[in-house]
């Protein structure tokens, strides 16, 4: 073999090394499933399908080439006690390899309890957890007008979850479109739900949480 026709081969092999280390450098452990628990605001409440943050999720996981199907099982109205009811038949049909919990927000509308949302979000973690599921707590925030104790009350409550599970947590879902000047122009005529382009932002939100859970990192 010649020198020309052997260094050729050698590069070659480099180069096709060098694009399967690349190619598996964001690849997640196979059979990787995400389901996420959350309300009308993970269900694209009063948007194009496919412009949710969830969509947007599955886009982000292909662009990056990670490996993981989403299952999207929210339902508009959803409380924590109805996730806590619907969790149990979907880890047993999914087996989920990570569990996003995005609820409480209608607890709050609701005035239900603030230590039965806890409960609930701690009953959805553990059962999450003993399906071998890592969980993503996802923080909610409600406006100043249900009152500054419940309102700190509320907000505190997720991080107390996370804590007491182990669990990733999302600081505020909504942060960088709820607590906007202009915050107004991001939601909807209800004024509660996000429009499609606060979406984006919410995945930013969320993906810095997950994206290590997918990769095997530590879950802090």
């Amino acid at each position: 073999m010649d020198f020309t026709r052997g260094a050729r081969l050698a590069l070659t092999s480099l180069a096709l090394s060098l694009t399967v280390s690349v190619g598996n450098a964001h690849a997640a452990p196979q059979g990787t499933t995400i389901l996420v628990m959350g309300d009308s605001l993970s269900a694209e409440y009063g948007l194009a399908r496919g412009t949710g943050w969830v969509a947007l999720l599955e886009k982000r996981l292909q662009a990056e080439k990670i490996s993981a199907q989403v299952v999207n099982a929210s339902i508009s109205g959803e409380t924590t006690a109805g996730g806590v009811s619907r969790l149990p038949a979907l880890l047993k049909q999914h087996h989920p390899s990570q569990v996003i919990i995005e609820l409480g927000a209608n607890d709050a509308l609701r005035g239900l309890a603030l230590a039965a949302t806890q409960n609930n979000l701690v009953s959805m973690a553990k059962a999450s957890k003993a399906e071998g599921a890592r969980v993503v707590v996802v923080g909610m925030q409600v406006p100043p007008n249900f009152g500054k104790r419940y309102t700190m009350d509320f907000a505190a409550l997720f991080p107390k979850v996370a804590q007491s599970e182990s669990a990733a947590l999302v600081p505020f879902f909504l942060k960088g479109v709820a607590d906007r000047a202009d915050a107004r122009d991001w939601f909807q005529a209800d004024g509660m739900h996000p429009l499609a382009k606060a979406h984006p932002v919410i995945l930013e939100n969320v993906w810095p949480v997950l994206k290590p859970l997918l990769l095997g990192g530590v879950q802090r």
